[in-house]
């Protein structure tokens, strides 16, 4: 008896192949950018990108922790794809929503030379009585103040965090919004220490190198250092010798760092 023998296309043998997978095995490239692009316009016209990630399951009645995200100077453009701050990818994985469901925002500051602060990184502390808000920095407190007005945002657990030139701008929101924000995480950055006492009711973990030749830990410590004159709700961890890009790593390596954020309300500090 003759045997017929039947060919299967390729396509065909890799439909039966994912199929035969576990569902963890197709899930979405680990290089995907999570949540959604979206471009933000103000009064004036002026637009800027960010990116918003959403719990996947907002229960009725249930307010959110929102986390802005500032990226630092390598994040610049118009790609919109959360470049530059690690806290956004950490805080949007699949582990960390399960634990800690919030919303997720990075705006994106444009090329040409543009920060979301108008002062040398290499300057360290600064005035901010005489150094201008940014527009970067304008439309960026605009897009939370959008999201806040949109969506079930707990106001109580409103987060702020950067790093390089994400830190100083952390430094420079919670300067311009003393009372706005829940708790902050600056990275590598630095801040004016004459508002210290605006910030003394405020839970801040700062980080910070020695070994940082790209955003000296001097910026930082003067801003610690005045924090703590005033009593304030300071915590800070400075490294003796890790360069720029490895104290940026905080959000990835500093143990406890997710859980110290999200226990922190405005009116339970």
């Amino acid at each position: 008896m003759k045997m017929h023998r039947f060919k299967t296309a390729p396509s065909a043998i890799l439909a039966i192949l994912l199929l035969s997978l576990p569902a963890h095995a197709v899930e979405k490239p680990a290089n995907e950018v999570a949540g959604e692009a979206r471009l933000f316009t103000g009064p004036d016209g002026t637009t800027m990108p960010y990116r918003i990630f959403i719990p996947n399951k907002l229960e009725d009645g249930k307010t959110y922790p929102l986390v802005l995200c500032f990226h630092g100077a390598k994040g610049r453009g118009t790609d919109n794809q959360a470049r530059g701050s690690l806290a956004y990818p950490v805080l949007t994985s699949a582990e960390m929503q399960r634990k800690h469901p919030a919303f997720i925002v990075a705006p994106q500051c444009p090329l040409g030379g543009k920060r979301w602060v108008n002062h040398n990184w290499s300057d360290g502390a600064y005035d901010s009585k005489t150094v201008a808000v940014s527009d970067e920095m304008t439309l960026a407190l605009s897009i939370v103040d959008k999201l806040v007005a949109e969506l079930p945002v707990d106001r109580a657990r409103i987060y702020v965090t950067g790093r390089s030139m994400g830190g100083f701008a952390t430094w420079d929101a919670i300067s311009r919004r003393p009372d706005y924000f829940a708790a902050a995480v600056p990275i590598a950055g630095g801040g004016d220490p004459q508002v210290a006492e605006q910030w003394k009711e405020l839970p801040i973990w700062a980080f910070a190198s020695a070994g940082d030749e790209t955003c000296p830990v001097a910026g930082t410590r003067a801003v610690v250092e005045a924090l703590k004159k005033v009593g304030g709700m300071i915590k800070y961890t400075e490294d003796p010798q890790k360069s720029h890009g490895q104290i940026c790593e905080a959000w990835k390596e500093q143990e406890g760092l997710a859980e110290w954020l999200f226990a922190q309300h405005k009116d339970q500090p």
